[in-house]
């Protein structure tokens, strides 16, 4: 026992002094910038395309850049209780798709991680959907300042387009108000869209009732449209299985049972949303 005590103390002792000298100069705890590369260290390994900046090292962003790939997307989703089927992420999830599927079709475009953090109501009450368990707001203040570091962020990066996109109606103004600000700010260099066609609603209901797709509310906080792109993501996010189970798989007064036939009309939906957004986005272009 004593022998094994001597050998603990010392293999500690021996570490204690072994970290000490490792990091005696170059304390990285406080400064970890001092362990970074040069901004211009090329790239070690071949590139990888993505469309996601979350999925591409900082290397693969810049020389993206670099290549032409100027213009980003910033989407805003949500965090909200979305009735008893359909999971809190809906927006963001929605959004991060719809947002790859644009930057696509536009050419040149990266997607900038999608912010969940939005307006839901009067934080101090709480009001509206902030009182259903996973529904996480943000005061308007605090989304807008956010907005506005996220987009001088990619601006010190070398984007010279910034697109503001939002799937949710509460973050409509605060979107609009922060491409104001900062397209007055920068005088266009870079320039900031907001672009409210991405949001249109009654567009989307015409969309759906030229295809036979009639709504009627229960009540729920749940329409056929987020159903659709959401089954076209995966089904659990919808709960399909437990739904079947127990003879509750419908929206609205709409039967989804025929998920083929859905996702015919959920792929239609998502195509036409990519389509007006995207002509909305040259549309401005050409306006500059």
């Amino acid at each position: 026992m004593k022998l094994l005590l001597i050998l603990t103390l010392s293999l500690s002792t021996g570490y204690a002094s072994f970290a000490q000298k490792e990091y005696k100069g170059i304390d990285i705890l406080k400064d970890p910038s001092r362990t970074a590369p040069p901004m211009d260290k090329p790239r070690p390994i071949p590139l990888q395309k993505e469309l996601l900046l979350k999925n591409m090292t900082w290397m693969e962003i810049r020389d993206l850049i670099k290549q032409g790939y100027t213009s980003v997307i910033i989407g805003t989703g949500g965090l909200e209780m979305n009735g008893p089927y359909m999971v809190t992420d809906k927006h963001n999830i929605i959004m991060e798709n719809l947002a790859k599927g644009i930057a696509s079709q536009l050419g040149n475009t990266l997607v900038a991680t999608i912010v969940p953090y939005v307006p839901q109501g009067d934080l101090k009450g709480p009001s509206g959907l902030l009182r259903y368990h996973g529904t996480l707001g943000v005061s308007q203040q605090t989304f807008e300042h956010l907005l506005r570091d996220i987009a001088i962020s990619l601006k010190h990066h070398g984007f010279t387009e910034i697109i503001l996109l939002g799937d949710s109606g509460g973050n409509q103004r605060g979107l609009k108000t922060v491409s104001e600000e900062l397209n007055q700010n920068w005088k266009g260099k870079p320039v900031v869209r907001y672009i409210p066609e991405y949001f249109d609603y009654e567009k989307w209901i015409g969309f759906q009732e030229r295809n036979g797709i009639f709504e009627v509310s229960e009540g729920i906080h749940d329409i056929f449209r987020d159903t659709a792109l959401l089954l076209l993501d995966n089904p659990i996010h919808i709960r399909k299985k437990q739904r079947l189970e127990n003879n509750l798989f419908s929206v609205n007064g709409i039967d989804l049972t025929d998920t083929i036939g859905i996702k015919r009309i959920g792929r239609a939906l998502f195509d036409y949303q990519v389509g007006i957004t995207t002509d909305a986005i040259e549309l401005a272009r050409k306006n500059d």
